[in-house]
């Protein structure tokens, strides 16, 4: 059994490492011509494609994600307009002929749109990116309760394979904290509708640490899960970080529970899904014994872009729509977060380019160890050395002696060829990578407002 009173003193502020560096250290010196530059040079990797749908018609008080409230159509129909432009526009300087592993609408709600507004979407990008392997896995964050047959025909038509359910909780004075209302009923509908039209990947996204939660109201919620026993779920720690959402204000902060109550709901769901039949993969999903992300994972390779969790190989992602974040071998990039900057740009014929960065062969070797551990709570030393012609120990000699208090605490193994992670320790990877982290000594972590690892 886990101490969780002493564990809970791990809890502090840390990125979630989406990406190593991480988007404090994005900045505006990369701009549209470095963009550029940075796509010609990137040319040996495949295709990923992530299309940002930024509207929503009603806050959800836990999200973070880049949303826009609105039910004006005018707004909608515009965005698609300029979604079109930046597509056409990237086919000056994207080989668009390149094969397309993986496609991803994200949001915001996606099925916010109509059937046939999505299907104009789709339309713009099949008719430019031309080459989508028949593997591909295409995806779409669905919220349930806009979600009509008329859209899934639609997804159907264009070849989507997975879809992922915003579900979080199915409590009742959960629901109520965090102002977003679904029954049990709504999302099993959503889900047979899905399941009647062939796809049979699906996702749940789910949240423990939010307001009003405790571990006997989060066991009713995974005992519901299990009634309908999605292929894959997500189970993220809440990230409270009202100082950038302002909509996490309307969050009493006396009903979040406390981290050893956090700790203790996430230790009896990864106890309660792997006794029945699923997987962990990676810091916080679960995936069933079959599925192909679960099998990378005992391979080593499981990998994690802006998409999520994937077992295809490295790929190229190109962002597109506001706020969407794209990514090379060596390189960052994000589009404008701003509605009307991102349109002025389009505008003017310039891809809409807030900021990015350039990696050094130094970022690069750290990403490599950093999503490594995040990914599959080990890293292959020798791999490394090989890979970056370094003698690892010398070279982070610094890093290991930072990790020998969780040595001790035998949260991890190290020795000449490896960096493992007990079950124990994977609960604290966030802590544990940033040892890695070379843009972490340089700031104080509790001044740049980072979510709590724990």
């Amino acid at each position: 059994m886990i101490d969780f009173e002493k564990f809970a003193k791990y809890s502090k502020p840390g990125p979630r490492y989406t990406s190593y560096p991480t988007a404090l250290e994005f900045n505006e010196r990369f701009n549209a011509d470095s963009y550029i530059q940075a796509l010609n040079k990137n040319t040996d990797l495949p295709l990923s494609l992530y299309v940002h749908l930024p509207f929503c018609k009603s806050a959800c008080y836990f999200c973070g994600c880049s949303v826009i409230y609105t039910s004006k159509e005018d707004k909608k129909q515009e965005y698609i307009k300029y979604l079109k432009k930046e597509i056409l526009l990237l086919k000056k300087y994207v080989d668009v002929n390149k094969e397309v592993l993986q496609f991803h609408f994200g949001g915001g709600t996606p099925t916010f749109y109509d059937a046939k507004s999505l299907e104009i979407v789709l339309k713009s990008i099949r008719d430019v990116f031309v080459n989508f392997s028949e593997n591909a896995e295409i995806s779409c964050e669905v919220d349930p309760r806009y979600f009509n047959e008329d859209q899934m025909k639609v997804l159907r038509d264009y070849g989507f394979n997975r879809l992922s359910f915003g579900v979080q909780d199915f409590d009742n004075d959960v629901q109520q904290a965090v102002h977003r209302f679904q029954s049990f009923d709504l999302v099993q509908s959503a889900v047979d509708l899905a399941k009647r039209y062939g796809i049979e990947c699906i996702n749940f996204d789910l949240i423990y640490g939010l307001p009003k939660q405790n571990l006997d109201s989060f066991k009713k919620t995974l005992d519901s899960v299990l009634r309908i026993k999605p292929t894959r779920l997500a189970v993220f720690n809440y990230a409270h970080v009202p100082w950038i959402k302002k909509t996490m204000r309307k969050i009493d902060e006396n009903e979040l529970p406390s981290p050893a109550v956090k700790l203790s709901i996430f230790e009896y769901t990864i106890n309660y899904l792997t006794s029945n039949g699923y997987k962990m993969i990676g810091m916080d999903h679960f995936a069933l014994e079959n599925d192909e992300l679960y099998k990378a994972s005992l391979r080593g390779e499981l990998k994690r872009n802006f998409q999520g969790y994937t077992a295809k190989k490295h790929t190229q992602t190109i962002g597109i729509g506001v706020t969407s974040i794209g990514e090379g071998h060596d390189y960052y990039v994000q589009n404008h977060k701003d509605l009307n900057e991102y349109i002025r740009c389009l505008d003017n014929g310039v891809l809409p380019i807030h900021r990015g960065l350039q990696l050094s062969n130094e970022d690069i070797l750290r990403k490599n160890i950093i999503m490594k551990l995040m990914n599959n709570f080990r890293l292959d030393i020798k791999r490394i050395e090989q890979k970056f012609n370094i003698n690892f120990k010398e070279h982070f000699k610094d890093e290991l002696d930072g990790l020998r208090e969780y040595i001790d605490l035998g949260f991890l193994k190290i020795d000449d060829n490896q960096i493992t992670l007990s079950h124990t320790g994977g609960m604290l990877v966030r802590n544990i990578v940033m040892v890695f982290d070379e843009y972490l000594k340089k700031i104080d972590i509790n001044n740049q407002k980072f979510s709590k690892t724990v």
